[in-house]
């Protein structure tokens, strides 16, 4: 009897030991198994960040470049442009035409588009221009580059004395400050009733091809 009890102590102490080898291997594994996991996160976690400051800092040069490239021109001041006009009537015609030029002087490129104001000083007062309504698409002058635009009036053929002109006050498309010229057209308009101006003023480029000159 003594014997078999021994042999059944042996065998209990060798399943114990057996279980307890298998526990901790699992153990180990899950130990193993969740450092791998830690880490892999960690490393992605890092690559995560380093991939969205590079792209925060690409979007930032990409956008300054950007805004850089698309800068457009402004208005032309009328500080910037040197303004001229000449006697453009070609004999024959029924009305006279005086073309006015604007030259870019201002360093930079800009933008002239529609129509200026025109007014012409007369012993009789002041005749604003009435402008023809003709279309035209907005010009871009470089520096050095002008564009010209016409003034046609009726030719004083009646004899008389009429509306004597004393100068020409012209204002830029978009601004507000003058420049008053000497009037190099004829010397007089012939008299109206006064139901309307006679005086008309075309676009930016209804002179010449507008442009370079």
């Amino acid at each position: 009897m003594r014997v078999r009890k021994l042999t059944f102590t042996a065998l209990a102490l060798a399943a114990g030991l057996s279980l307890t080898a298998c526990n901790g291997d699992d153990s180990a594994a899950q130990s193993s198994g969740t450092s791998a996991s830690t880490a892999s996160s960690a490393s992605s976690a890092g690559s995560g960040s380093a991939g969205e400051s590079a792209t925060d800092q690409g979007t930032a040069t990409g956008s300054g470049t950007g805004s850089d490239a698309n800068a457009a021109a402004g208005n032309c001041s009328t500080d910037a442009l040197e303004v001229t006009a000449t006697d453009a009537t070609i004999g024959g015609d029924p009305e006279g035409m005086v073309a006015v030029t604007f030259k870019n002087g201002g360093g930079q490129d800009c933008i002239l588009s529609g129509y200026a104001g025109v007014d012409l000083k007369t012993n009789a007062g002041d005749l604003s221009a009435e402008r023809t309504g003709q279309d035209s698409d907005p010009v871009t002058l470089a520096d050095g580059e002008s564009v010209s635009f016409g003034i046609t009036y009726p030719v004083n053929d009646s004899g008389g004395s009429g509306v004597r002109i004393t100068g020409l006050v012209v204002t830029p498309p978009n601004e507000t400050k003058s420049v008053t010229l000497d009037w190099p057209g004829a010397a007089s308009l012939p008299v109206t009733d006064g139901s309307g101006s006679t005086v008309k003023v075309g676009p930016m480029g209804s002179v010449g091809q507008g442009g370079a000159s």
